[in-house]
């Protein structure tokens, strides 16, 4: 039962059971406290039983609502406290529906600076969101980003991503729209890409149609493109085919190359220019496609 919750959540076994601690400890201060405040009333077994019941109701509607994001907060989990209350408010019906919005999945293996970017950018957006962090590594820093955002986390394996069903319906029970790749090491089955045709988007750490291709990311394109003595590098965006680094290209940038660079250093150059460009670009493709269809 607790696995099928922790990965309802998508959190990591130490968020969630951090989570469920403060779960816990919210019941028993609500109980707690709507004794205390029923003694305070003067209330007891004679009292109207409405006026008990009224008291009890508003504990716990209200103050239990209040004191589980308190603990939540305290405990470090208010973003995703936070999206439970919201969520809760509007199955209520208190909140009015949220807007059709299009949701984002971030496919990442690593640190995640590009897929935390992407997340900052994008929270509290009027008409895109992201919904989902698919990752293929334990323990990398994307998953970490994702549950300061409240965002689940999906974990894949190899066997069910190149020969099962390349969890194409755990993507759809989330109404993914769009698949953003962003240092996501493995190449993404044929299937995932018919299924995201035009809807999937990747970066790539150099000018395309140079330095790209099976093998080429992170660390070797810098040497590659240093021990070749270019003078200006770059970054690609492009949509996704079934041929490494192939997709049509959405948006080029460029910085220069300086004769002491090292990988580190244009590493460095690069995720600048990563950081500044890539949420604004997936948004301009996400907004050009939705005004054609």
């Amino acid at each position: 039962m607790f696995k099928r919750l922790q990965q309802k959540w998508g959190l990591s076994t130490k968020t969630f059971w951090i989570v469920f601690l403060a779960f816990g400890l919210t019941g028993t201060t609500t109980a707690f406290l709507t004794r205390y405040v029923t003694r305070w009333l003067g209330m007891d077994a004679n009292s109207e039983w409405y006026f008990r019941l009224g008291v009890r109701l508003f504990m716990l509607l209200i103050g239990y609502q209040v004191i589980l994001l308190s603990f939540g907060a305290l405990l470090g989990q208010w973003a995703f406290f936070w999206k439970y209350e919201v969520k809760l408010l509007r199955k209520l019906r208190i909140l009015p529906p949220e807007a059709n919005k299009t949701l984002l999945a971030i496919f990442a293996s690593g640190a995640g600076s590009n897929a935390r970017r992407i997340m900052e950018y994008y929270h509290g957006h009027a008409t895109i969101s992201v919904a989902l962090v698919v990752c293929n590594k334990s323990g990398a820093g994307v998953v970490q980003h994702a549950e300061k955002w409240g965002i689940p986390v999906l974990m894949i394996e190899k066997e069910r991503f190149f020969h099962g069903d390349a969890y194409l319906e755990v993507l759809r029970q989330h109404r993914i729209s769009w698949v953003v790749l962003a240092g996501f090491l493995w190449k993404v089955p044929d299937q995932l890409v018919a299924a995201y045709e035009r809807k999937m988007i990747n970066i790539h750490p150099a000018l395309l149609p140079s330095y790209g291709g099976k093998g080429m990311y992170g660390e070797h394109v810098h040497k590659a493109v240093l021990a070749a003595g270019e003078k200006e590098s770059g970054i690609t965006i492009h949509l996704v085919n079934e041929h490494f680094d192939e997709g049509e290209i959405l948006f080029q940038a460029s910085c220069p190359v300086e004769p002491n660079d090292t990988p580190q250093t244009l590493a460095a150059r690069i995720h600048e220019l990563e950081h500044r460009h890539f949420a604004p670009a997936i948004e301009k493709a996400i907004l050009a496609a939705n005004s054609k269809s």
